[in-house]
């Protein structure tokens, strides 16, 4: 029955993908994505609770392996997905209405979201390093063709793009894996690259191959997080790819793929000590970060925005996690949720926006308030919601990861990290301060008649933002699980 439990939600996705490709996109099929989603975010619930009572579960004769921290990232998987696909068919049907897809189109693009989230579940359930590498280059191969579904010259080139560099950096990340595979086969265990064995055999790893390889994963898999120097990718797919899949790609695949950083420093710290992982994090994370500052300043399409805005926020994440202690991995994991759930909405939000003005262009959109208020309130909420205001989670999972780095010693760090966060969120609130206030101007974007938000679209943007809203008030029933997902995260025993 456990097992039925935790492969459920791989299994669910699939099944949603296998119908996709039988019967196609209709009336009929366009809510199976969503009920696959919530589905799978039920039965994250269900595992977040066997493992809060009974600690980790193996499944597979231990091929699959959940703790308190896959459970986390399997409840962020189910939330953000959740939106994105309760949004999917409105906006699908109003891409077929305009000419701009077709019914083939639409089930193209639901079977592959299907398969994305089945990979991103695979990863977080991988109990191997090397199965989860494998389930991170899926959603490369998946993400591409989503990314270039409009077809036109800009979404190819962005799709090509993310192929080179994801594929550059994921191949980093498998030399790093061979190496350690290859110091974990003259252990005296020999845990070939088991997540669990690898900790166990730490006092055995060679320290200098050790060293060699988990830079490589940390800068690999770094690639598909979003963090310099490797980021270059994500500003093209994420302002290319539809809506729904831009918030599962910065919500959901990028924490993704810093949860299998976090599954490496685990062992590099065993090995090495925490400084050599720390001082990476440290350079990538303020590196991220001014580049997203300096990058958002003079942004002039408000998607780039919200992918660079991407880039700050895994660099914050970054930082909190080399402070590496409990209290600061329980505030990175809550700014992961956080940050999926405000970039979930901020996406659906402009992708609606996008698709009633016929335009991206920052300077193109004045009055968004008087013609689309509630729209305009969701996008405003949501800009609060990202740059840390109360009573938003992130301005709790911010708190945290200053107090922890304070403490620990990091406080240049953490200061030029707020610094640059501060910079970031001003000129998020410039911009669409810009956009949501003022009479309307002359050009794309300013039709008197806005056509209605979509009620199922309203309602999934309303609740990101009021569960966003909750969570930094309390984490409710998810302490228990953050404060194990954090001493798991971190060695604690």
């Amino acid at each position: 029955m456990i097992t039925v439990l935790i492969l459920t939600p791989v299994g669910l996705p699939v099944l949603g993908a296998l119908t996709y490709l039988v019967v196609g996109w209709r009336p009929v099929t366009a809510l199976i994505a969503t009920g696959t989603a919530a589905g799978e975010l039920a039965a994250a619930v269900g595992i977040a609770a066997v493992v809060g009572a009974s600690g980790p579960q193996v499944a597979l004769s231990g091929l699959v392996r959940v703790d308190a921290l896959s459970a986390f990232m399997l409840l962020v998987i189910g939330a953000v997905g959740l939106l994105a696909t309760a949004t999917t068919p409105s906006h699908l049907t109003t891409e077929i209405r305009a000419g701009r897809a077709s019914s083939r189109t639409a089930a193209r693009h639901s079977l592959l979201a299907q398969a994305f989230l089945a990979a991103m579940t695979a990863a977080v359930l991988a109990a191997d390093l090397g199965v989860l590498w494998i389930a991170i280059e899926a959603t490369t191969i998946i993400t591409a063709f989503l990314v270039g579904q409009r077809r036109t010259r800009e979404a190819v080139e962005a799709a090509w793009k993310y192929v080179v560099i994801c594929s550059t950096g994921i191949a980093l990340a498998l030399l790093g894996a061979l190496l350690l595979n290859y110091a974990a086969q003259h252990t005296p265990t020999k845990p070939g690259l088991d997540l669990v064995g690898l900790l166990g055999a730490a006092h055995s790893l060679d320290p200098a191959v050790t060293r060699i390889a988990v830079a490589l994963l940390v800068i690999g898999f770094g690639c598909k997080a979003g963090l310099a120097p490797l980021h270059a990718w994500l500003p093209d797919a994420h302002s290319q790819a539809p809506a729904p899949v831009s918030a599962l790609m910065s919500g959901v695949l990028l924490a993704v793929a810093f949860y299998a950083i976090l599954r490496v420093k685990l062992v590099s710290d065993a090995v090495l000590g925490a400084g050599f992982v720390r001082a990476l994090l440290v350079v990538m994370a303020l590196a991220s970060l001014a580049l997203a500052a300096s990058l958002l300043i003079a942004q002039r399409d408000y998607k780039r925005m919200l992918a660079y805005s991407s880039v700050e926020h895994l660099g914050l994440i970054a930082i909190g996690a080399a402070v590496g202690s409990p209290v600061a991995m329980a505030a990175v994991l809550l700014h992961v949720l956080g940050h999926g759930l405000a970039k979930g909405v901020l996406f659906l939000g402009l992708g609606r926006l996008s698709q009633t003005a016929g335009t991206s262009r920052i300077e193109q959109i004045r009055g968004v308030a008087a013609r689309q208020p509630v729209l305009a309130g969701c996008l405003g909420f949501g800009v609060l919601a990202l740059i840390g205001l109360p009573p938003f989670s992130i301005f709790a999972s911010e708190l945290g990861i200053a107090r922890a780095g304070f403490s620990a010693g990091l406080g240049w760090a953490i200061a030029a990290a707020l610094l640059l966060a501060a910079i970031a969120g001003a000129a998020l609130v410039i911009h669409m301060s810009r956009m949501l206030l003022g009479a309307p101007a002359e050009g794309p974007g300013t039709a008197t008649a806005a056509p209605r938000l979509p009620g199922m679209t309203a309602a999934v943007l309303l609740a990101g933002l009021a569960l966003s809203a909750a969570l930094g008030v309390s984490a409710g029933p998810l302490t228990d699980l953050l404060h194990s997902a954090a001493a798991i995260a971190t060695g604690t025993p």
